[in-house]
Order: structure tokens, then C-alpha cells, then sequence
């Protein structure tokens, strides 16, 4: 029992360690960027000249707001053609997906009674009756008498749709 005790505070101390260790290399790590972009800032834009009389100094400050400027465009330049980059890279993404289509599992075959079936559509609430003619209505079946009247002369007959044919087409 023990010796469970010391190996458990013994990982204990060595996790605490190794995160004493990551801490350190973070905080250097943060300390280096921090050098980093002074060096970089120091080398390339220089401190403004303050000395001069003002016609000077408001010649520095035309030539900051020009590079201001122009820094600007290249900044907006760069973020339309990230834009147009990112859009293409998800179409692209979409065609991928398109071509390898959708992958639908195989159905494993089920044996199941139709009642079983129905009970699981319907649940347990509904009772199942597998007699499905004994909730239809009764319909009685009507005869109907053909007039022998129409049947007689099948030239009137074809006269009268005729009349109609060309009722139709005048129209």
C-alpha cells in the first residue's frame, strides 16, 4: 500500500516538474517575441526626427500618412486575395465531398413479424389488428341501366361530336 502512495506522490512530483519546465519555456519564448519586434520595429521605422521648425515636422508627417497610406492598400490587397483563397479552398472542399459522395451503410436484414412491425411504428399505446378490411365502410355496388335509346343510331352519334369537334376548334 506503500508503495502505491510513493509511486502516485512520485508521479505527482515529476508532473509538477515537467509543467514547471513548460512554464519556463513559455515565458522565454514570449520574452524572445518580445525582443523580436523591438529589433524588427527599431529596424525598420526609425523614431521620427522631432527637431526642425514646423514646415518640417509637417513634411514628416505627409510622408508617415503616405506610408500609412500605402500600407493600408497592401493590408487591404492582401485581405481580398486571402478572402478569394479561403472561398476557393471551401468550393474546393464541397467538390471533394460531391465526388466521394455519401457513403450509406449496409442494412443489416431484421426478421420481424408485421405486428411486431406495426407495434414498433405505432408503439405500445395502439392496439394492432392485422384485419385491416374490418375498418372499411360498407359500400353498396350500384347497377347502372344503359338507355337503349343512345345506343340506336350510332351516325346521330358521331354527327353530334362532330358539332362539338368544331365548336372547339373555331374557339
Amino acid at each position: 500500500m506503500s508503495e502505491k502512495k510513493m509511486t502516485s506522490s512520485r508521479r505527482h512530483h515529476l508532473k509538477s516538474l515537467v509543467l514547471q519546465v513548460a512554464a519556463n519555456w513559455l515565458e522565454q519564448e514570449k520574452k524572445e517575441l518580445v525582443a523580436a519586434k523591438e529589433a524588427y520595429m527599431s529596424e525598420n521605422c526609425p523614431a521620427p526626427d522631432m527637431s526642425g521648425d514646423q514646415a518640417a515636422l509637417m513634411e514628416t508627417c505627409k510622408k508617415l500618412y503616405a506610408l500609412i497610406d500605402k500600407i493600408d492598400e497592401d493590408r487591404y490587397d492582401l485581405e481580398a486575395k486571402v478572402g478569394k483563397a479561403d472561398k476557393e479552398i471551401q468550393d474546393l472542399k464541397i467538390k471533394v465531398v460531391d465526388l466521394q459522395g455519401v457513403k450509406k451503410p449496409a442494412l443489416k436484414k431484421v426478421r420481424m413479424s408485421a405486428d411486431a412491425m406495426l407495434k414498433a411504428l405505432l408503439g405500445s399505446k395502439h392496439t394492432v389488428n392485422m384485419d385491416l378490411r374490418a375498418n372499411l365502410k360498407q359500400v353498396k355496388k350500384e347497377v347502372k341501366e344503359e338507355s337503349t335509346e343512345a345506343v340506336g343510331d350510332w351516325r346521330k352519334n358521331i354527327e353530334d361530336k362532330a358539332d362539338r369537334k368544331k365548336m372547339f376548334e373555331s374557339s
